[in-house]
């Protein structure tokens, strides 16, 4: 579809029937709409450049990742190295591309997979999340008590109340003169934005915000009522397989000791050994499939490696082969195959990671062609970790068999899970006393919302105050060698 062709926007079927409205400039380019299958919270704001819940090009994923590196770039023009933190499961990709586009920045992102033999720097609770736990598990506890700038990154910024306890728990340990809160959008209300100017004097250091696109969500006062509503009577729009198809298994030859992400950080040596592996990836991927449309789906919080793997497949393929990106996750929507809907389709399967929290229901969205044929992929390929590599993703109604039934052929790639140096290979565990728990500290004007507790008690005071800065999220600043130009131009090729 072309930027001259009408196109029906991936949110109206919730907005018509929520009374739900976005006011911002470009928001509705990079958003659509759905209904969670949450009591706490009615709609979901699918992003349609995050690579979770929608296919996209994985180069449009990558350089909208890169283009918000570029912003916190400019942000933090003439100050030392950044370390960069992206929350799980949906921003772990996302925040991994804002590092990339921070020469040397190192980066680590929270994860619900806790490992036996790697002590916990803390752990959280996210407010709206469908799965709360969250740790934060670096392999060099030293990547995080710095007392360089620290950016956060997560897909939206909607009150900022995670944000703000995280960063609240983290100076008590190392205290910082600047954070960059980073996410594709920022829908945070006036209210919202006055108790972060507030919690930054009060913290003394300057708090910016930077996004690709700034605005608000008007939502009626019945909005749980009405979405619970609706997704009671639509609930049985999952997509309906068919035959089980062919699943083979991928060569892929990882470098060895590289990081399959950034549960327990990423250096800039990982990086560029990462930079250095890809075009060879890419090329003996391209030599094992045969699809003329491909997804390449990468697993929960295994994000930025499936992402660069489909780029660099991109790449080495005709220019008649489509590659496509997206990535399974925990939180269950409802599916309504409807082109005014973000989330066509729904394929449902038994988690296969051996969870701590124990088994549950996964999903994979809008990868059934639904009623649309020219929607379907005629290839898929799979990338897990080590870890995730069980007999549950192989099981008769695991994610393989269900893949199988939507496609013609289905690939799988088992990256090596990272174990870091003096940590025994194993299973997840359940690592005793760190279970996350509501935050000791409360926000100035945020209330006893749910939060992280960080580090070992008793850690340093707040540090010299720093006038604070928050930077308008609509603003656009770029650095030429970070930016990447098209990113909004190529939105427009989303498939709804």
């Amino acid at each position: 579809m072309t930027e001259h062709q009408t196109h029906t926007w991936s949110g109206s079927w919730v907005a018509q029937r929520l009374d739900v409205a976005l006011a911002g400039d470009g928001l509705d380019r990079l958003v659509g709409l759905a209904l969670r299958v949450n009591p706490r919270r009615a709609h979901l704001l699918v992003s349609t450049v995050l690579g979770k819940h929608v296919p996209q090009l994985p180069q449009v994923v990558h350089d909208a990742g890169r283009e918000l590196g570029a912003r916190v770039a400019a942000t933090l023009r003439g100050e030392p190295t950044p370390v960069v933190v992206g929350y799980a499961e949906t921003a772990t990709g996302l925040g991994h591309c804002v590092a990339e586009a921070l020469p040397g920045a190192a980066y680590v992102h929270s994860t619900r997979r806790p490992i036996a033999g790697v002590v916990p720097f803390g752990g959280f609770e996210e407010e709206h999340s469908h799965a709360t736990s969250h740790l934060i598990l670096p392999a060099d506890p030293e990547l995080l008590t710095g007392d360089g700038p620290l950016v956060l990154v997560d897909d939206e910024l909607s009150t900022g109340r995670t944000v703000l306890n995280t960063i609240a728990e983290l100076h008590k340990v190392a205290p910082r003169a600047h954070y960059v809160i980073a996410a594709l959008i920022d829908v945070r209300g006036p209210d919202d934005r006055t108790v972060m100017d507030a919690f930054a004097v009060e913290l003394g250091a300057r708090v910016d915000v930077v996004a690709l696109a700034a605005g608000t969500v008007e939502l009626p006062a019945d909005v749980l009522a009405r979405g619970a509503a609706l997704v009671a009577d639509y609930s049985a729009a999952d997509a309906r397989p068919g035959s089980a198809g062919v699943v083979r298994t991928l060569d892929l030859a990882w470098p060895e000791g590289l990081p399959d992400g950034g549960r327990h950080g990423f250096t800039q040596a990982d990086q560029d050994t990462l930079e250095r592996a890809l075009p060879e990836l890419g090329a003996a991927l391209a030599e094992q499939v045969a699809g003329r449309r491909i997804l390449v789906l990468g697993f929960e919080e295994l994000m930025y490696a499936p992402l660069r793997l489909a780029r660099a497949l991109a790449e080495h393929t005709a220019d008649d082969v489509e590659v496509r990106y997206s990535t399974t996750t925990r939180s269950p929507v409802l599916a309504v195959d409807d082109p005014g809907y973000a989330i066509r389709t729904r394929l449902e399967f038994a988690s296969h990671d051996d969870p701590a929290d124990g088994p549950g229901r996964r999903y994979a969205y809008n990868v059934a062609e639904g009623i649309d044929p020219g929607r379907r992929f005629d290839e898929v390929l799979i990338v897990v970790d080590s870890v995730a590599d069980t007999p549950e993703l192989r099981a008769s109604g695991g994610l393989l068999d269900v893949l199988s039934r939507v496609t013609d052929r289905v690939g799988l790639i088992v990256l090596p899970s990272f174990v870091p140096a003096g940590v025994p290979a194993g299973v997840p565990a359940v690592v005793p006393g760190v279970a996350p728990v509501v935050a000791a500290a409360v926000v100035p004007g945020v209330g006893p919302a749910v939060g992280p507790v960080i580090g070992p008690a008793g850690g340093p005071g707040v540090g010299p105050g720093v006038a604070p800065a928050v930077l308008s999220p609509g603003e656009s600043s770029s650095v030429p060698s970070f930016a990447s130009s098209g990113v909004a131009e190529s939105v427009s090729e989303v498939r709804s």
